[in-house]
């Protein structure tokens, strides 16, 4: 068995590291109409685990913003009655897209996530409307790893 060798910094606690330590920079979003069988192409060439459904005016959302998030577990569910490509990112998307600061701690990002079962948490500025990237399970693992 290969050892893993994390790169160690002075033990913290997560109450005490930010999300914008441990988050992806940038979001990838896609219309609520795009297909599952797009999204699943979207995150194999960017090598993500999510991807953001973006509505518009005019759609069944309240105004334009973040809507939901589709995730790699999602698609695993869709893809198991072989429905990819009868259900868009707006059927499947888990809703609201839980938002999250740069400069909360990762201990409240893991209480949202448990909470809401989810496993991404949208990074937001100040206004709530700007993405500025997406924290994972993985990223707080990461975390709990390095630090």
């Amino acid at each position: 068995m290969t050892e893993l060798m994390l790169e160690r910094k002075a033990p913290r606690d997560l109450a005490e590291i930010t999300v914008a330590e441990a988050m992806h920079p940038g979001v990838l979003t896609c219309p609520l109409e795009t297909s599952l069988r797009d999204v699943a192409r979207m995150m194999a060439l960017y090598r993500i685990h999510a991807v953001v459904a973006y509505g518009e005016d005019g759609d069944d959302v309240e105004g334009p913003g973040l809507w939901g998030v589709v995730s790699d577990l999602d698609l695993v569910r869709a893809a198991v009655p072989g429905r990819l490509e009868d259900l868009s990112a707006r059927g499947t998307a888990v809703t609201p897209a839980l938002m999250i600061g740069p400069e909360d701690t990762l201990q409240h990002a893991a209480q949202l996530m448990s909470e809401h079962d989810v496993t991404h948490l949208i990074v937001v500025d100040a206004s709530a409307k700007t993405p500025l990237g997406v924290l994972s399970t993985l990223d707080l693992a990461r975390a709990l790893a390095a630090w």
